[in-house]
């Protein structure tokens, strides 16, 4: 008897095993949906799923101000698909579509970049951590309730993954305790190498806006050389860390030159020409790059907006591919096994 219980539970340690494995190489096809700003009654993931993706990542915005440690989060001014509220439809409504769901909390800080935040003394920092723990830790109620497939624990937040480590390695802690899950976070392109704690996570998260090129409109062609010294890279750090790669956002702006510096391009996007043929040619050339190299576990399309609400006035050039012709070459490759 005490055989076959023993017998019993290596299989269903097998049996987990397996599924987290298969979990990591199947290929994430995933899309960022901006939160509603109001309630739908039309299934808005309907139409990311027909466009062949298998995943959705769900955003739902903390709040500071520049130079202060306090984070706000469930504002009565905030977007409907924010709250917890709207979360939680937005997750039933993603599985109603037949998508597995990321959860990505992020902060937001009008003015600057989540990025530059810096806080000079031991106190200060501990504060800011108190509540982005309590932030956080809310988030994986909810996924864990819901059945939330992965969680994205933080995003960009450069001076903080670097310099304090042993906060997030205790977050992550917590997070295990109460989650079962798969982990990753989100690191900027230019600092993936200063997060120490990929070993912690599942996925080497980055947010992919690699600069390639300042032509107007670049070939595949001068793409996929300029994309190839950035894979050398990113195969040697996914085979040294021993973990898979996830784009945990990737896009480009509908504008001329789309494949260079975005965060510059932002700031001046009302200036610049629309240019689908450019974005198209971006998005091709990411997935000519990076489709078959065996440390790329895929990515999540930044963004879509749902039902076209929420956009900021310019979403002819913003990073969506909705009605464009990038939406061809997005369902073409979610198409593939």
């Amino acid at each position: 008897m005490q055989a076959q219980m023993i017998r019993f539970s290596l299989i269903l340690i097998c049996f987990s095993l397996v599924g987290t494995v298969l979990a990591q190489q199947l290929k994430i096809k995933g899309v960022t949906m901006v939160a509603p700003k109001h309630e739908f009654t039309n299934n808005p993931l309907t139409e990311i799923a027909d466009h062949e993706a298998n995943w959705v990542c769900l955003v739902p915005f903390a709040f500071m101000s520049k130079g202060e440690t306090r984070l706000s989060y469930g504002a009565k001014w905030q977007w409907w698909g924010e709250t917890k509220e709207g979360l939680r439809k937005s997750v039933r409504s993603a599985k109603e579509a037949g998508l597995n769901v990321m959860l990505k909390p992020q902060i937001y800080i009008h003015g600057t970049w989540i990025g530059d935040i810096h806080f000079k003394s031991d106190d200060e920092w501990q504060d800011w951590e108190k509540q982005y723990r309590e932030y956080i830790m809310m988030m994986v109620g909810i996924a864990k309730e819901e059945g939330v497939g992965m969680i994205c624990i933080g995003t960009e937040i450069n001076h903080s993954i670097k310099k304090r480590e042993q906060f997030w390695r205790s977050l992550i802690s917590d997070i295990r305790k109460d989650y079962d899950g798969l982990l990753t976070y989100s690191a900027n392109w230019d600092s993936y190498k200063d997060v120490s704690v990929w070993d912690a996570l599942d996925f080497i998260g980055i947010s992919a806006y690699f600069p390639l090129s300042k032509t107007d409109t670049p070939t595949q062609r001068e793409l996929l050389r300029k994309w190839r010294p950035i894979i050398t890279k990113l195969e040697l750090y996914s085979e040294q860390k021993e973990k898979p790669i996830l784009f945990t956002e990737y896009g480009y702006l509908t504008v001329d030159g789309c494949a260079h510096r975005a965060w510059e391009l932002e700031k001046k996007v009302h200036e610049l020409n629309i240019n689908e043929k450019a974005q198209a040619n971006a998005m091709d050339a990411l997935f000519m790059a990076n489709w078959n190299q065996k440390y790329w576990a895929g990515g999540f399309l930044w963004k879509w907006f749902p039902n076209m609400d929420g956009h900021e006035g310019y979403p002819e050039k913003d990073y969506t591919p909705q009605n464009k012709l990038s939406a061809s070459v997005l369902k073409r490759w979610y198409s593939r096994d």
